[in-house]
Formats: C-alpha cells, sequence, structure tokens
C-alpha cells in the first residue's frame, strides 16, 4: 500500500471511531435522562388526608311562585349601593299554540308626585301552556321604595309587594 492510502485509511478510521465513540456518548446520556425521568415518576408514598364537610342551607333560592302573585328576592348586594332582585312568576298561557307576550316594569316610589313612575322595563314572551318566568333587575345608587309589576298581553297587570332598597 502507499503511503496516501494508509494515511486516508487511517483518517477515516479515526473519524469513523470518534463517531463511534459520539454515539456512544449520547446513547448513554438518553438512558441517563430516561433513568432519571423514572426515577422521579417513582410513586410518592401514601397519606392519609381526612376531608371535612358541613351541610349549608340554601336561603337565597326563591320560593316557589303561583300563577297571578310575584315573588321577588334579594339575589345579591354588589359595592355600595348596587342591588340585585330577582322577580318570578308563573304564566299560564290560554292558547298554547300561540305564543304569549309579557313585560316586567319595576317601579319607584316619588315621594314629591306621590306616584310610582317606572324605572326598568324588559319585554319577552314564550311559547307554550305553562311556564315560570324570572327576571333581573338591578338597582344602583337610588335608593327608595320599588315595585315589580308583570303585565300578560290582554290581562291585568299584577304587582308586587313593595320593597325598600338603602344603601
Amino acid at each position: 500500500m502507499s503511503k496516501a492510502t494508509t494515511a486516508a485509511l487511517t483518517a477515516g478510521s479515526a473519524n469513523a471511531v470518534k463517531l463511534f465513540v459520539a454515539a456512544l456518548a449520547a446513547t448513554g446520556a438518553y438512558a441517563g435522562v430516561t433513568a432519571y425521568d423514572a426515577a422521579r415518576s417513582a410513586p410518592r408514598p401514601e397519606q392519609a388526608i381526612t376531608l371535612q364537610a358541613r351541610e349549608v342551607p340554601i336561603t337565597s333560592q326563591p320560593a316557589a311562585v303561583a300563577p297571578g302573585a310575584i315573588s321577588v328576592t334579594a339575589k345579591s348586594g354588589g359595592p355600595g349601593c348596587d342591588r340585585v332582585y330577582l322577580a318570578r312568576t308563573v304564566v299560564v298561557n290560554p292558547d298554547p299554540a300561540q305564543t304569549v307576550l309579557y313585560r316586567w316594569q319595576l317601579s319607584r316610589w316619588s315621594p314629591y308626585t306621590k306616584r310610582w313612575s317606572v324605572y326598568l322595563v324588559d319585554h319577552s314572551g314564550f311559547g307554550a301552556a305553562r311556564r315560570t318566568v324570572s327576571w333581573q333587575a338591578r338597582v344602583a345608587d337610588n335608593p327608595g321604595w320599588y315595585r315589580v309589576e308583570f303585565a300578560v298581553q290582554g290581562q291585568k297587570t299584577i304587582r308586587s309587594d313593595r320593597f325598600q332598597v338603602s344603601c
């Protein structure tokens, strides 16, 4: 063999050995990381935990309401004088094949005019024989006496008892 051929074989063998060593190192590093992850994921010893609970009655659940009556419940109190009230009633549709339309109205008593004035209004409807309907009215920074009025198209208006919003 010539010197050039021997040098080429030697250089090629050296590169092959370097690549082989690098491959072994990479394989060893991968095996080490896998073993480390497996050791970290070993289950920890079990610990007994005692949970305690107590029953709390639901007091904010609105009471059942009958047709022709309105139930008004204070739902929440926000910061300052910000209150939300939930009004509910039952509507009986005389003709379930037709849509029944209705209107909610929150009225406020004016001590100056000695009359109830409209504060909020909402309209809606449904098509069924009977349904319990509800409405949320928000009163913000306006203390006074209020009442909820409910009117079904073609029927007389029903009114809730008055209630006071105070801050």
